[in-house]
């Protein structure tokens, strides 16, 4: 098994029954090697080692496959920085774990986060609005670090929103380059941002 297949599984795991999930995991490796728009619910279905047919026993359109992979995706993401934070009170520590643990997440599913992140637009109105909501709950759990930090005198930030979306960014590109042969693992790659992240941060002291 390669290592995108390791990832893909690994990623998809806890998706039931069996064929909904190999469904998914040939969604993601299709939409990541081709795109959502030159991707066929056939070569979805040729993937998962199904027929055309077997596709809309679980899943009523390829958009929907989507969605589904975007909604786990964030919903995933949202959950490891949520749980980032509660290891600490300090907003530094709370910074660095969010940062480290999601560029980690970002590298190690990097195939699945490419769809995740870079096929938004393709949603439906409906689909994209709430993707786009739980986009804005993960920035604004940044900013809301970003505020205490500032109150406390630990960080200067002067424009709080922008520099939590630059924070995020900075890990969510993670996905535009990273490949398992890259020199830096998922983990030493997601401490080295967290360094970087509170330096961008830093009211003056080292991070």
């Amino acid at each position: 098994m390669t290592a995108d297949a390791r990832e893909l599984e690994q990623a998809w795991q806890e998706v039931q029954p069996d064929a909904a999930r190999r469904l998914l995991i040939a969604a993601v490796e299709a939409f990541a090697a081709r795109g959502f728009h030159a991707t066929t619910t056939r070569d979805i279905a040729r993937g998962a080692g199904l027929s055309p047919a077997g596709v809309y026993v679980h899943y009523g359109s390829k958009e929907e496959l989507l969605y589904r992979i975007t909604l786990i995706g964030h919903q995933q993401t949202g959950r490891l920085m949520r749980a980032a934070t509660v290891g600490s009170s300090e907003p530094a520590e709370q910074l660095r774990s969010l940062v480290r643990d999601l560029t980690s997440w970002q590298a190690r599913f990097h195939t699945t986060a490419r769809v995740v992140e870079y096929e938004l637009h393709f949603l439906s109105e409906e689909h994209h609005t709430e993707i786009a909501a739980l986009r804005r709950e993960m920035q604004g759990l940044v900013e809301r670090i970003l505020e205490v930090g500032t109150a406390q005198g630990e960080f200067d930030v002067a424009d709080v929103p922008t520099t939590a979306l630059a924070l995020l960014s900075l890990s969510v590109d993670v996905v535009r380059w990273y490949h398992p042969s890259a020199r830096l693992n998922p983990e030493d790659l997601g401490r080295h941002y967290a360094d970087l992240a509170l330096r961008m941060v830093s009211a003056g002291r080292p991070a």
